[in-house]
């Protein structure tokens, strides 16, 4: 699961990276660098609370036992699943809005001589996207890794974030609309084949549980062409979800998920200059 760890936390980093940068051109812009402190004060909040929601996370999943645990995972995951996919559809649709939308709360801020509230701003901003990172590790598996895997998971995350920082480096200086929208368009695919990783995962958990009948199993053989637990398959299986020896269930679940994907992702149209002009 590194490889989708490193996803995740590649696009949820970037879109913070996103917000302060918005809200940090715009005061520079605009003249404000007394209400930077504030600005700084806010993504040092943010951080803090999605630090405290993982320590919840991860005391409510050690807390737990046997059965009572594996149903909190697999509701991790399907959740993780269910806000990425939400995720993706929310920025197609909000996306051209979301530069404007962010200084209009900036500047309702500064008219009001609340500089608290460009930092409250940001944090929430900046707790949101780390909220759901976390959400994500842990339905990826964090909370069963132990050792060299967990320390193999957490240099993927920070990979992550270190690629996103960057990618705004680099985009910055590309032709910004055209090289955004492309980017955001990659990065929605790789999200949502990491979001059916997760669906299967919970999947998998449910009909371990007997919760779900697990059908005809296996319903084919592609190990021969395509074995998951090495090589471009290995890659598959952490990232997507891929099986070579699939049970019907899950094959129909992984079709309900596509199909889903499809009705609430497909119709929204993209809109992807989100951040064009973010720096200035």
């Amino acid at each position: 699961m590194n490889e989708a760890a490193f996803i995740v936390v590649l696009r949820e980093s970037l879109e913070a990276i996103l917000v302060v940068g918005l809200v940090y051109a715009w005061l520079a812009r605009e003249g404000r660098r007394d209400a930077l402190n504030w600005l700084w004060g806010g993504v040092a909040a943010g951080i803090a609370l999605a630090v405290v929601l993982g320590a919840v996370l991860m005391g409510v999943g050690r807390w737990l036992t046997g059965d009572a645990q594996t149903l909190f995972q697999t509701a991790m995951s399907a959740l993780a699943a269910a806000l990425i996919v939400q995720m993706v559809a929310w920025m197609r649709r909000r996306g051209a809005s979301f530069k404007r939308s962010m200084e209009c709360d900036a500047m309702l801020c500064l008219s009001r001589s609340r500089l608290w509230g460009i930092a409250t701003l940001v944090a929430l901003a900046v707790a949101r996207e780390g909220a759901e990172t976390l959400v994500f590790l842990y339905g990826l598996g964090l909370a069963q890794w132990r050792g060299g895997q967990l320390t193999s998971f957490a240099l993927a995350a920070g990979l992550g974030f270190v690629t996103a920082a960057a990618c705004f480096v680099m985009l910055q200086w590309s032709s910004r609309r055209l090289a955004w929208r492309g980017f955001f368009r990659a990065s929605e695919i790789l999200l949502l084949l990491v979001a059916a990783g997760l669906w299967v995962a919970a999947l998998e958990r449910l009909m371990n549980l007997g919760w779900l009948p697990v059908g005809i199993d296996p319903l084919w053989d592609t190990s021969v062409w395509l074995d998951d637990g090495q090589g471009v398959g290995g890659l598959l299986a952490s990232i997507a979800g891929y099986r070579a020896w699939p049970s019907s269930t899950l094959v129909l679940g992984y079709l309900c998920y596509w199909g889903l994907v499809y009705w609430w992702v497909g119709g929204q149209r993209p809109s992807h200059n989100v951040v064009e002009g973010a720096v200035s």
